[in-house]
């Protein structure tokens, strides 16, 4: 935080395998998939954080993680002159030659980052939701409550609680009475039966709270060292977990209609589906706030260019892009080559992908690199697809990295 505010630190829980979004996860971590054309996963995090003052932020990797490090270090460079910064931090083995058994574990062998800075609250964020969040008004809730940990939680419907941690507040609707890891049948909340409140994955934790929960975990053996399935129960029963509701959080530039937007785009069903939240004329999230912007870097690229009656509709292009053919409510990222008579609709084409003359690729996923064949279909014959490629539940076709197209 800014000079004269309460010491924070932030730490990016960002070592998951993301195995749910695979194949876009086979050669990277969850956190820096692409999203949105130009940016990653985790630069939504991060810039909520940078944005609500928390200047020093460690992120915790484990898998997969070059991509992820090389993005950190190559974009997120903050004033050394001031003290801040923003670090990836590898699985360090401090308590042995293991990885890390949970989040909760993650930090454990992290804790020289918290004595080393010795702050009076540590933010634990999640790295792979997209929304906008101000930090401090949560911070000022957990400051005010006296919490040893204040949990964000947002409104889901009842049917969606497996996905989640749940959280059943007490009577004041901030005292946490229960939390529950992705359970079957939870109870609904007073005001509103057929909803409960969902952990988004982030934490504000009074320093002392959280190091000596995480001394208690550890010598649990019969934990899963898990900051939602051990550390918030542990504090949930001790009277020391508060919620904040997100929906009374605002940030500067917000409409009606994004305030209170978050997904968790874990599968590839929810992935694309926040991509076509994206391209609507008064979209569900707006990327164009500049008063709560979402930074990232994308490099040093010439702008989209349209030759031979190339038009794109409904959709958003990135620099370097070259579009000779028809895009229609799709998300194109930088260096995108679509050729004369090719037909992209509804999908998310990721860095470099080429599609051929006279191709059709429809509610598709492609990782970067993909060259489509002239002529060739994707998303036309569901059976030849779900031979020969990635198929969600809800129908969306996912190309890994560089695969090939017959």
């Amino acid at each position: 935080m800014r000079r004269g505010g309460p010491s924070v630190l932030g730490i990016v829980l960002a070592g998951g395998e993301g195995k749910r979004l695979m194949p876009l996860t086979a050669d990277r971590a969850k956190p820096a998939v692409t999203f949105g054309g130009t940016y990653r996963l985790v630069d939504f995090v991060l810039s909520n954080l940078v944005n609500g003052d928390i200047l020093r932020i460690c992120v915790l990797t484990q898998y997969k993680s070059h991509s992820l490090d090389r993005h950190i270090t190559t974009t997120w460079r903050m004033s050394s002159l001031l003290g801040n910064y923003v670090t990836p931090v590898p699985a360090q083995q401090r308590l042995g030659p293991r990885w890390y058994l949970g989040s909760a574990d993650a930090i454990l062998q992290s804790l020289n980052l918290i004595y080393d800075e010795r702050p009076e609250y540590v933010a634990v964020f999640g790295a792979d939701h997209v929304y906008r969040m101000d930090p401090r008004q949560m911070l000022a809730q957990h400051i005010e409550s006296g919490a040893g940990v204040t949990v964000a939680g947002i409104r889901v419907p009842r049917g969606e609680s497996s996905s989640f941690g749940v959280i059943s507040p007490g009577s004041d609707g901030q005292t946490v009475e229960r939390f529950l890891e992705k359970p079957a049948d939870p109870p609904g909340l007073p005001d509103d039966p057929e909803c409960v409140f969902a952990s988004m994955g982030n934490y504000i934790f009074t320093t002392k709270a959280l190091v000596e929960a995480l001394q208690r975990d550890a010598e649990d053996a019969r934990s899963v060292h898990d900051m939602g399935g051990s550390i918030l129960p542990q504090l949930t029963e001790r009277g020391e977990a508060q919620l904040y509701d997100f929906s009374a959080n605002h940030v500067p530039g917000e409409t009606s209609r994004d305030q209170g937007y978050w997904r968790d785009v874990g599968t590839l069903d929810a992935y694309y589906d926040a991509h076509m939240d994206l391209i609507a004329e008064r979209p569900a999230f707006n990327l164009y706030n500049r008063q709560w912007p979402i930074y990232t870097h994308s490099g040093q690229l010439s702008p989209a260019r349209f030759n031979a009656g190339g038009i794109a509709g409904e959709s958003i292009i990135s620099a370097g892009c070259l579009i000779r053919g028809q895009v229609t409510r799709s998300v194109l990222s930088p260096g995108v080559v679509v050729d004369p008579g090719a037909v992209v609709q509804g999908s998310v084409l990721h860095d470099n992908v080429h599609i051929g003359r006279g191709a059709v690729v429809r509610g598709a996923v492609l990782d970067k690199n993909v060259e489509v064949p002239p002529g060739a279909t994707i998303g036309v014959n569901p059976e030849r697809d779900a031979d020969l490629y990635t198929v969600s539940k809800g129908g969306v076709i996912a190309l890994g990295k560089g695969q090939q197209v017959s």
